[in-house]
């Protein structure tokens, strides 16, 4: 899409696959998957829709149930649905709900002038993520300007003429009322008597309990506020004044935390993470292997059907060859991690093995969690 159009593109998080190229965006279901990297490979490269439609059905129809297009060219958009998407216009002439009906190969319309399309998928979200070139998993996507924006956009109603005023009638004088006597000023009340201070409380010597002594009335321990131990789980071991990290194999030691961003990570449960230090994700990630000053961010996922490891992933910033980038390491998960890099084949990480991350990467770590690479 245009630079115009890109700063007005907008997505909410979901299963579905975007990829959005400089002047179209393709929206298909995760289980259209293998069609994912080809489509990119193409839209990176200035693709336009027929080009993009032409390897869309490469595949062939029967195996395409379900999918949505939408380019941009000049003063016009183009609208292709086909199965479940939905599609809301809105333009200077008005509202528009765009479906395509049932036993139709697909919907398609043109439209001119300053347009925007908002198209639900499936389990739709707030729509608050900048939509960038790239693949992204979403459940709704809005191109163009907020549809408040484009409804601000009206033709001008004719003027009516304006009636001229009614003559204003002739007040008829009314007879002068009688004086009223002013009524006499009331007796001001008596002023009462000052408060005396209070008394000023007497210091109380402060005892303690002897050590064996219950510390709280109910027996149990207080809890000690955490603020990086997100569920509970995470456990953190003892700070040990030589500790040394050990290196993944190949790679060099990355810095603890860098002065900027390197990466952000947008999670489809909609949390935003920015890579200034190693990031840990799993059902119950732990960081015992990490030195007190050199805590990482831990986010924890929910994994209903248990396909992610209690510490599944780590991303951090990149050392050497990769500085100034992310890189992702597979921590030897039970079900894996899949990741699908903008122009290549996705492929399984290798436990062990860290890969450099570009934007518009999308890791996939099972039970639909996937996080979104893009520029910080």
């Amino acid at each position: 899409m245009s630079a115009e159009a890109s700063a007005a593109a907008r997505f909410a998080t979901g299963d579905w696959y975007a990829v959005v190229g400089e002047q179209v965006a393709v929206l298909l279901p995760s289980s259209q998957r293998g069609r994912v990297a080809a489509l990119w490979e193409l839209a990176d490269g200035g693709a336009d829709a027929v080009a993009l439609l032409d390897a869309l059905l490469a595949g062939g129809l029967s195996s395409l149930d379900h999918f949505a297009l939408v380019a941009h060219g000049g003063q016009a958009t183009r609208v292709i649905l086909r199965g479940a998407p939905t599609a809301s216009v809105a333009s200077a002439a008005g509202r528009a709900e765009l479906r395509a009906e049932p036993g139709t190969t697909w919907h398609e319309q043109v439209l001119t002038g300053e347009v925007s399309v908002h198209v639900a998928l499936a389990g739709e979200g707030p729509v608050e993520h900048t939509l960038t070139p790239g693949i992204a998993r979403v459940s709704a996507v809005e191109l163009g300007p907020a549809s408040a924006d484009v409804d601000d956009v009206r033709p001008e109603a004719a003027a009516e003429p304006t009636p001229e005023p009614a003559a204003a009638p002739v007040p008829v004088p009314e007879p002068a009322a009688a004086p009223v006597p002013e009524p006499e000023p009331a007796p001001e009340p008596a002023p009462e008597p000052a408060p005396e201070p209070a008394p000023e409380p007497v210091a109380q010597p402060m005892s303690f309990g002897q050590p064996e002594e219950d510390p709280t009335p109910t027996g149990e321990t207080p809890a000690v506020a955490d603020d990086w131990d997100r569920d509970g789980q995470t456990v953190a071991g003892a700070p040990t004044p030589d500790f040394a990290r050990p290196p993944i194999p190949g790679q060099e030691i990355g810095p603890d935390v860098v002065s900027a961003p390197v990466a952000s990570l947008v999670f489809s449960t909609g949390d935003v993470v920015a890579v200034d230090r190693t990031v840990l994700v799993g059902r119950a990630p732990e960081a015992r292997r990490f030195a007190s000053h050199d805590q990482p961010h831990v986010v924890t996922v929910a994994s209903p059907h248990q396909e992610i490891s209690s510490t599944h992933l780590e991303i951090r910033p990149g050392a050497g060859a990769d500085h100034g980038s992310a890189i992702a390491t597979d921590l030897g998960s039970t079900n894996g991690t899949v990741l699908a890099q903008p122009g290549l084949e996705p492929e399984e990480l290798t436990a062990g093995i860290a890969v450099s991350l570009i934007p518009g990467a999308v890791l996939d770590l099972g039970d639909g969690v996937t996080i979104q690479v893009t520029n910080p």
